[in-house]
């Protein structure tokens, strides 16, 4: 796609939602079952907490969604938590923004895929094996899909959203309705009690307390996600903010409404879940290797009349699917976000570049390696893998409302509109708010999470930071270096110009950069060559007073056989001789077709060649000479990703395919 077609990317609202909205729509789907996890360690006395903390989570949900609807307002030009943290408190607090939401992006990926992996093993317990494969080819599917386009994911990931809405929605009214008039659901689980860890059960104040926050904590995962649609806001069709703000309250609705719902019916059908398969007693097959179905697959299961109906099987698919796709979110936030840094100089600048598809495609890859690692490493196991989780979003979080407050503050010092100022202040009231919350919550997160696993969320964040920090540093120091102070003084052409060819044999390759040397009419010119071998060297003479060449042959001697520091030496040691001169070196090679090829060729030109560039004052010209092979690499099959960004040839007598609007 040519970059004038990037406004054919922009998204309507059917699309932005389930493009930047699969995160924490999806969430839903494990948030309670997190809550229930923490909570049932002290067996089924604790469960009665659970609703006063889902309720702490929704009053959560709705204070970040507004004080985003803010920042969308505030900030229409994308870049989300980073942007309102780096122009209200400074670069530094906003790499720490970036840091967090880069880890954050990354967990969202890997916790979501290993999510919907267990939906669909809860439905087909028998292919548990190949839970890390599963995961890792989905992660790799993504990312291909993602490849295409913004626009193009987000047609494809349509419609299982808006199946998993319907049927979270179908499921929850028809549980509710069922226990209204007198027939409720009831769990598989409901009929295998709970042993207690140790003496959990006997839990009081403090730590009572702090097994609560530790659900809450665990709850909070139905909020991640929910900073995308801020980052992604120029994807919108105009009005950006109005639709970005649209699409987030409807986002936040229907998140609470689905979480709501699975927690209520979660309690109503006495649904019981444990870290520990042990912990249910009663429960069939060996409690050390079986695995117990999701929530979400309890519910159903209760709710539509067993794991064979095939409402059963809608659920488990649309669940499955969306959690994975719901890692998409970190598939438009994480590429974007990175390709932002890049152009601030904080990360490489091949982050910064848009690819075929307009899709920043280095981003999007090296998020799927980053990840495969991470599920390979801890087998894309959920519990393992959501300990590193929400640490990122609560940081950003906090850190974005204050930036926010800040914000209002220097316009309410300027403005002096009454119905502005008004707006303002309602603004700051709701950002500071958030603040505050968000800035508990963080707190929490850290107490109860941190020996668990998110101390290596925090130390990635750290590195993350330094690294970024020492990036900009290198950027901004090359920068200084190649200023240009004096154009006049830094523009003097060179006293003269020494032209060496570097010979090994008497070949067609030889004489072109001979030729090609003699046409760029150095001020000297000679041929050299290294002797290792007397029989070959005393050949490469008779052929060179054979052809007549007119360029002079120097031979180096080399009793040990190295080529490389013999040429060195001599370049350098013309270099010595005038220092104010240009010491030319042309070096023939060829272009092979083939991978293979690579290896058979070039490889003392590629050695000479990384040692002459450290020389200053030496200029290191190839001449290429294109083996019978090259032309396969020209083949239109077997073209790169990019060849036509590139402008490289669509083949012999063949027009490139082009999409879109024409004229």
């Amino acid at each position: 796609m040519r970059s004038e077609e990037l406004g054919e990317t922009l998204l309507p609202k059917r699309l932005a939602l389930p493009i930047f909205a699969s995160d924490p729509l999806s969430s839903v789907a494990y948030a309670t079952e997190e809550i229930l996890l923490v909570l049932t360690i002290g067996g089924t006395v604790f469960l009665h907490l659970t609703p006063w903390i889902a309720l702490g989570v929704v009053v959560l949900m709705a204070v970040v969604v507004m004080s985003y609807r803010q920042v969308v307002y505030a900030y229409p030009d994308g870049g989300g938590s980073y942007e309102v943290v780096s122009s209200n408190l400074g670069p530094r607090a906003g790499l720490v923004v970036a840091a967090a939401l880069l880890v954050d992006y990354v967990m969202t990926v890997a916790v979501s895929v290993a999510s919907g992996v267990d939906n669909i093993i809860s439905a087909f317990p028998s292919i548990g094996g190949a839970r890390v494969g599963m995961a890792i080819g989905f992660v790799v599917l993504l990312a291909a899909m993602n490849l295409r386009g913004v626009r193009e994911s987000g047609k494809t990931f349509a419609a299982p959203t808006y199946l998993f809405i319907f049927g979270i929605l179908l499921m929850v009214i028809t549980g509710l309705v069922q226990a209204a008039l007198g027939h409720p659901p009831v769990a598989a689980s409901a009929k295998y009690p709970i042993t207690p860890e140790g003496s959990a059960n006997t839990l009081a104040g403090a730590a009572l307390v702090l097994l609560a926050l530790r659900a809450f904590a665990s709850g909070c995962t139905a909020l991640t996600g929910v900073e995308a649609i801020s980052n992604g806001v120029p994807a919108f069709r105009k009005p950006k903010s109005r639709n970005a703000a649209t699409t987030m309250t409807v986002m936040g609705l229907t998140a609470v409404v689905m979480f709501a719902g699975i927690t209520a019916l979660s309690l109503v059908a006495k649904v019981h879940k444990t870290n520990d398969t042990c912990q249910l007693v009663g429960f069939p097959g060996d409690c050390h290797t079986a695995s117990q179905p999701t929530v979400i697959a309890q519910l159903a299961s209760s709710i539509f009349g067993g794991d064979h109906s095939p409402l059963f099987f809608y659920i488990q698919a649309a669940t499955a699917l969306v959690l994975i796709l719901a890692a998409n979110t970190a598939f438009n936030g994480f590429p974007l976000l990175a390709s932002i840094l890049a152009q601030h100089r904080y990360l490489p600048r091949q982050l910064h570049t848009r690819g075929d598809r307009l899709a920043f495609s280095n981003g999007i890859i090296a998020l799927a390696v980053v990840n495969a690692g991470l599920l390979w490493l801890y087998g894309a196991n959920v519990t393992s893998l959501i300990h590193l989780y929400i640490l990122g979003v609560f940081t950003s979080f906090t850190l974005s409302q204050i930036g926010m407050v800040r914000h209002w503050n220097e316009t309410l010092a300027t403005e002096t509109d009454p119905a502005v100022r008004g707006a303002a202040q309602r603004s700051r009231v709701i950002n500071g708010f958030g603040a505050v919350v968000t800035a508990l919550v963080l707190v929490i997160v850290l107490i109860t999470k941190f020996t668990q696993g998110a101390w290596l969320a925090v130390l990635a964040a750290v590195v993350l930071w330094v690294m970024m920090r020492g990036i900009r540093r290198h950027y901004d120091a090359v920068a200084d270096e190649l200023a240009v102070v004096d154009p006049k003084a830094e523009s003097v052409h060179p006293s003269k110009v020494h032209g060496i060819v570097l010979v090994s044999t008497l070949h067609k390759p030889t004489l072109r950069a001979l030729g090609y040397a003699e046409a760029f009419r150095p001020d000297t010119l000679e041929a050299v060559t290294v002797a290792v071998e007397k029989e070959s060297m005393d050949e490469l003479k008779q052929k060179w007073s054979d052809y007549d060449v007119r360029v002079p042959l120097k031979v180096l001697d080399s009793p040990y056989r190295e080529i490389t520091k013999p040429v060195v030496g001599y370049v350098r040691s013309v270099k010595r001789d005038s220092p104010r001169d240009v010491v030319a070196v042309f070096i023939p090679e060829y272009v092979v077709g083939r991978w293979w090829e690579h290896l058979l060729h070039n490889q003392s030109a590629l050695w000479l060649k990384s040692r002459l560039l450290f020389t200053p004052g030496v200029m290191v010209i190839s001449v290429p000479w294109q083996l019978s092979s090259a032309p396969r690499a020209d083949h239109p099959a077997r073209r790169a990703p990019g060849a036509v960004r590139r402008g490289e040839p669509a083949g012999p007598e063949r027009e490139p395919i082009r999409t879109g609007k024409q004229g």
